[in-house]
């Protein structure tokens, strides 16, 4: 998003107190920008260490562009000629210095995280604010949803200009209340540092993103700085005690001095007694601060009772009244891609659903089976230049819990996809190998029989494919549309 300039800033006003004696502090800047090919004259630029290359490498074009100003974590082998401030976290000021100069942001941001469930939960959480008459919007995968609107993003997290400008210009709509994800790479790389949440929420926490935290503790400690660094003065945390992993969630909420919100089946806040399919949906019983609760959520599977007791708990602590929330539930639509069923033909119901990893793809795969009078379908990949590890790990599931496995084609980037494909193969006896997506998913179609499920998974909303550096349209959507109508 293009950077808006407006009147100069002192640097101490956009970085830490702690620099305000700083030789160079005093001094004016019209802007902020980490991409040098984005500098405009009189803007501070943060160069930012990068996976291969750090940005002081880029220091000198920022400076012929007009950068009035070097902020860094390692000051450059060179004067580069104009003012050098070197800070222990340039991420986490360049955050800061973002958020602080676009202006006023909405005053109540709640941020969810955990590995699955996040863009259901956002969605939940501003569809439950706006029945209760609360402008509001969420921000994440899907890009930013007012639910009249949807500007539509990249990232789970944006950079931290681009995400500050994002919610400057929702507050300018007069959109004071969002609900957004966090990703762990967002919260590794500091990107939601410039940010006060006044409500977090943990969903849940498997394997995922190996491949950048090398450890499943530096996974977990990424997702943890929400609770830890994140949350405002006074805050609330929303806690899933139904997953194994929420231990740690619960005492970072504790020790931050947050108001602890458990829910699940043992839930403090709101307890889960029964849950009954109901009319293409789930009756839920349970209790809400000790008295009783009862509402119908139109959408399949027991994850989504998890994400919708977690969205409520965070929209309530946002500021919705507790029973007009509750009542909400019973219209909550599915986020694009979670579990959205896509299309029916006779007695077949084909299903989309971004479940890439080995938990999300088991999570989807059992919610489905109760809807099956006869066979559930599979169709799935992996990506390439991700988390190798999890590839057998998902064959396995898939040859368990489906009767039909159809292994394809993900985004393969720079990786052979056959050799992907292999290494799924390698745990699913039995699954056939139809390479060509569109191909996978009309014999998936093609097989199905009345009464049978079949569920394309891995991508969900996306309607491209990465092959090499290429990234190619393509949607399980239209295809899915043109399998039934064939």
């Amino acid at each position: 998003m293009e950077e808006t300039h407006s009147l100069p800033f002192r640097v101490d006003s956009l970085l830490d107190g702690a620099l305000q004696q700083h030789s160079d502090a005093a001094l004016s800047v019209t802007g902020v920008c980490a991409d040098s090919r984005a500098v405009r004259r009189g803007d501070a630029f943060f160069a930012l260490p990068g996976v291969h290359v750090h940005g002081n490498r880029f220091v000198d074009d920022a400076v012929a562009r007009g950068a009035a100003m070097l902020v860094t974590d390692t000051r450059p082998d060179k004067d580069p000629g104009v003012p050098v401030i070197v800070v222990p976290d340039v991420r986490a000021a360049f955050a800061k210095a973002a958020a602080r100069s676009v202006g006023a942001l909405p005053s109540t941001l709640v941020g969810v995280t955990g590995t699955n469930g996040k863009t259901s939960v956002v969605s939940f959480v501003r569809q439950i604010w706006n029945h209760c008459g609360i402008a509001s919007a969420s921000l994440g995968t899907l890009g930013v949803d007012t639910g009249h609107r949807i500007e539509g993003g990249s990232l789970t997290t944006p950079d931290s200009l681009t995400l500050a400008h994002q919610l400057a210009a929702l507050k300018a709509d007069g959109i004071d209340h969002v609900a957004m994800e966090a990703s762990s790479h967002g919260l590794d790389q500091r990107r939601l540092d410039g940010l006060a949440f006044k409500a977090v929420g943990f969903t849940n926490l498997t394997r995922d993103h190996l491949d950048y935290h090398e450890t499943f503790d530096n996974y977990r400690e990424a997702k943890l700085r929400l609770f830890r660094d994140l949350l405002a003065d006074g805050g609330a945390a929303v806690v899933n005690t139904d997953d194994p992993e929420h231990l740690p969630f619960m005492f970072a909420a504790l020790e931050r001095g947050a108001t602890l919100l458990t829910v699940g089946s043992e839930g403090a806040f709101i307890s889960v007694d029964e849950v009954t399919s109901e009319a293409l949906g789930q009756r839920v019983r349970g209790r809400l601060v000790g008295e009783p609760m009862d509402f119908h959520l139109p959408l399949a599977g027991q994850f989504q009772v998890s994400n919708a007791l977690v969205a409520v708990a965070l929209a309530i602590a946002g500021g919705a009244p507790q029973e007009r929330a509750v009542a909400a539930l019973e219209h909550l639509k599915g986020a694009k891609g979670r579990l959205e069923l896509a299309g029916r033909k006779g007695d077949v119901a084909v299903f989309i659903d971004y479940a890439h990893t080995p938990d999300a793809l088991k999570t989807a795969l059992e919610a489905l089976r109760p809807f099956a009078r006869s066979k559930v379908t599979v169709v799935f990949g992996c990506g390439g230049d991700r988390d190798k590890g999890k590839r057998p790990l998902m064959g396995a599931i898939a040859s368990d819990l489906a009767d039909r496995v159809i292994v394809t084609d993900d985004n393969p980037r720079s990786e052979d996809a056959a050799t992907i494909r292999r290494e799924i193969l390698a745990e699913a006896p039995g699954a056939e190998e139809i390479g060509d997506r569109a191909e996978a998913i009309r014999a998936a179609v093609a097989g199905a029989r009345q009464g049978d499920v079949v569920l394309v998974a891995g991508k969900g909303h996306e309607d491209y494919q990465i092959v090499g550096e290429t990234r190619l349209h393509f949607s399980d959507h239209e295809t899915v549309r043109v399998a039934l109508e064939g």
